[in-house]
């Protein structure tokens, strides 16, 4: 049996939002790099996406679909530059050490696009650091 790696899953498919986990993909790239640790600053490539960390949770992308749909209906001229607006930041920092991306149990690192996936990229900058640990002073 041969197996392959697949780069990134497809999280959810939804009417006005597309969704792909770049968790390991994201590490793989990690564990190739020269950098031991330090933050991984992942950013999208296109103008309709944004990266976010959070929990895989059964229904969470609907769940957050029909909240963007409240906030901006879908019938709105510029829909996409308004979400922008109001989610903030497109990109997530995430700390790293021994090439492993240092995220909570349950967490992944997600693309979305609100443009059906054909802008699906994401760029990782590495910003290192050497990493120490401290006690307070008594």
């Amino acid at each position: 049996m041969t197996s392959i790696e697949i780069p990134y899953s497809i999280a959810a498919a939804l009417p006005s939002l597309s969704v792909f986990d770049i968790t390991n993909e994201v590490q793989h790239s990690l564990a190739v790099s020269e950098q031991e640790s330090g933050l991984a600053l992942l950013s999208p490539r296109g103008e309709r996406a944004f990266v976010r960390v959070n929990e895989r949770e059964s229904g969470i992308f609907e769940d957050f679909e029909a909240l963007l749909d409240r906030l901006v209906p879908s019938e709105q001229v510029e829909r996409e530059m308004s979400l922008g607006l109001l989610l903030g930041s497109r990109s997530e920092q995430v700390p790293f050490s021994s090439r492993r991306l240092r995220l909570g149990e349950w967490q992944r690192v997600f693309l979305l696009s609100f443009d059906g996936g054909y802008e699906v990229g994401w760029r990782l900058t590495l910003i290192g650091g050497e990493e120490s640990e401290r006690r307070p002073e008594s």
